[in-house]
């Protein structure tokens, strides 16, 4: 599918790596996906009812980061940034100092992705308290 017929814009990795942000109350939609062995079964239709509630709420997304917290192989949490409330919705403010990477390739590598980044936050004098992910199906 082209970036022209999807919901989000193509992703650009250049202002998330080896950033630091800090966000305070930052506003998201959550909803959850179903997923096998951390491998997302119905990403599409849940980020479809997620998009048309924030439709129906007038509500539109600032920088379309759209996140994961991977806490099940069986299911993950997924976070949608909004620029107010949106109706009939899970809403979720999340703020801290959180440090990015951007990694490319499949799924199978993302323990070494992990890895790697749990070496990025030690370098930068950092602990990890919770880590997100932001993923792109190509």
């Amino acid at each position: 599918m082209s970036s022209d017929n999807c919901c989000c814009p193509k992703f650009n990795p250049e202002p998330w790596d080896q950033r630091e942000i800090k966000w305070n109350n930052k506003l998201f939609v959550q909803d959850r996906i179903r997923s096998f062995l951390h491998i997302p079964l119905n990403f599409g239709s849940v980020l479809k009812r997620i998009m048309d509630k924030m439709e129906a709420s007038n509500v539109k997304s600032e920088d379309m980061i759209v996140m994961t917290d991977e806490d099940s192989l069986w299911g993950t949490n997924v976070f949608v940034d909004v620029s107010g409330d949106v109706n009939n919705a899970k809403m979720k403010t999340i703020s801290g100092t959180f440090l990015t990477r951007v990694f490319e390739g499949p799924y199978k590598d993302m323990g070494k992705w992990i890895k790697e980044m749990e070496q990025y936050v030690k370098s930068n004098g950092k602990e990890i308290k919770m880590q997100y992910y932001y993923t792109i199906l190509a």
